[in-house]
């Protein structure tokens, strides 16, 4: 038998269709036996069917899964019945061994249940043998976040009247008002504004909905926006859904282009290396924590499904305060 050996994610190229779950028998380092491959894939259509997983977790399922089954495949697997607990340890050791982060070694044996737990209900096994894996511990990093002034000075950032500028305002105003992914807002169509009312709805993780916060300032660049967008290529005839904010071509804004907006903003607030995208959401909850905002209505404008996931910013305005009190308290130290 040879000797089970983990392949690395930039091993292998993996493309993935939106529409559908990925085909477990394309593009694999190692050729899956068919009962594998079947079960991948058949586990894939259930997460996108029943689950509402988005093409990105599909994804991330489809590459945690395919390495696990390369892995029990060289170790002489010919179903997933065939692996037992021992297995999948040494498979869990030599993630550890591959120098993978404790966060993505997680992730990877979490996968790695669901796909068993999926098994067990459809019989391709009768115990879990995943069940008894531990993952790592690992410390979940404090979130980021940008102070009021920083927020502001990045805000401003986009000054000038171009379509361009005028589009980005709205985006940064309305992310640091609504709290909303990157996806979320870039998902956002002009049916799920609600300028008179002061709310957007929001198709969240698992696509659930919710609504999210349009504050004045965020109303006013919006409408600015939508007034500019004029100029702008109209959106196809066949497109059944207008987006919100969308290219100087007319097309629905990427997630990648409102890396490369808040990119070139924060160089022009002098905030560079400070934030990502997400960091506008981290500001939103942590700010809101800071000004006497309580937990459940955060968790709920966040869209968390457990509290345990919001309380993290709890941890931060502690800091804060505990840092503050170091600083400033005669008897601190």
């Amino acid at each position: 038998m040879r000797s089970p050996s983990v392949t690395s994610r930039a091993a292998r190229s993996t493309t993935t269709q939106p529409d559908r779950p990925p085909s477990a028998g394309a593009q694999t380092a190692l050729q899956l036996p068919q009962a594998l491959a079947t079960a991948l894939d058949r586990f894939l259509t259930y997460m996108q069917a029943e689950k509402s997983a988005s093409p990105h977790t599909l994804k991330g399922y489809r590459e945690d899964l395919l390495q696990c089954c390369e892995f029990l495949t060289s170790a002489g697997c010919r179903a997933p019945g065939d692996a037992t607990s021992v297995l999948l340890r040494r498979y869990a050791a030599a993630l550890h061994a591959s120098g993978y982060a404790a966060s993505t070694v997680a992730r990877k044996l979490a996968s790695m249940r669901s796909f068993y737990r999926f098994g067990q209900r459809e019989g391709w096994v009768a115990a879990n043998p995943a069940k008894p894996v531990k993952s790592p511990r690992r410390k979940r990093p404090l979130p980021s976040f940008l102070t009021h002034d920083e927020i502001l000075r990045l805000l401003d950032a986009p000054a000038s009247s171009s379509v361009g500028d005028i589009r980005d305002r709205a985006i940064l105003e309305l992310m640091y008002s609504s709290g909303v992914r990157v996806s979320e807002l870039t998902g956002l169509d002009d049916h799920d504004l609600d300028l008179l009312g002061g709310t957007i709805r929001v198709r969240g993780k698992g696509r659930r909905e919710r609504l999210g916060i349009v504050g004045t300032h965020a109303a006013d660049a919006v409408r600015d926006w939508l007034e500019a967008r004029r100029t702008l290529p109209a959106p196809a005839a066949s497109t059944a859904r207008p987006p919100l904010f969308r290219n100087r071509f007319g097309k629905r804004l990427s997630v990648r282009g409102v890396a490369r907006l808040l990119e070139k903003h924060l160089a022009v607030a002098g905030l560079i290396g400070r934030a990502s995208p997400h960091t506008l959401r981290h500001s939103f909850a942590t700010h809101l924590l800071d000004n006497g905002a309580d937990i459940r209505s955060v968790q709920e404008l966040l869209g968390h499904k457990s509290i345990v996931t919001t309380q993290v910013y709890t941890h931060v305005t502690t800091a804060r305060l505990l840092d503050a009190f170091n600083k400033a308290h005669p008897r601190a130290g």
